[in-house]
């Protein structure tokens, strides 16, 4: 694995946990009637890099799960990131060497 990739498979792992952190966080204020993070931080997470962590927090912790824009949203940031990492190994061969 390039360089390149090593600092960009970091940095979606960082945000990965960050968004599934942040979905048992939120889930937790939630239950407990405390002031919840706002959503457009966790979509900002999700496009970031972050959605699949998100992804696997709405599931286990049962949050978000029946807000259509989540349903919707977070899949669509995790297959951007897809589409963005293939296009970088199969165009550039920035991630694998």
């Amino acid at each position: 694995m390039t360089f390149f990739g090593q600092c960009l498979f970091t940095y979606l792992g960082i945000l990965c946990l960050t968004g599934f952190a942040l979905c048992g966080l939120d889930k937790w204020k939630a239950q407990h009637g405390r002031w919840r993070v706002p959503e457009r931080v966790l979509f900002g997470i999700s496009f970031l890099g972050g959605g699949l962590g998100f992804f696997i927090g709405m599931r286990l912790f049962r949050h978000k799960t029946r807000h259509l824009s989540f349903n919707i949203l977070i899949p669509l940031s995790i297959a951007l990131w897809a589409a963005l990492l293939v296009v970088l190994q199969l165009k550039w061969s920035l991630i694998l060497a």
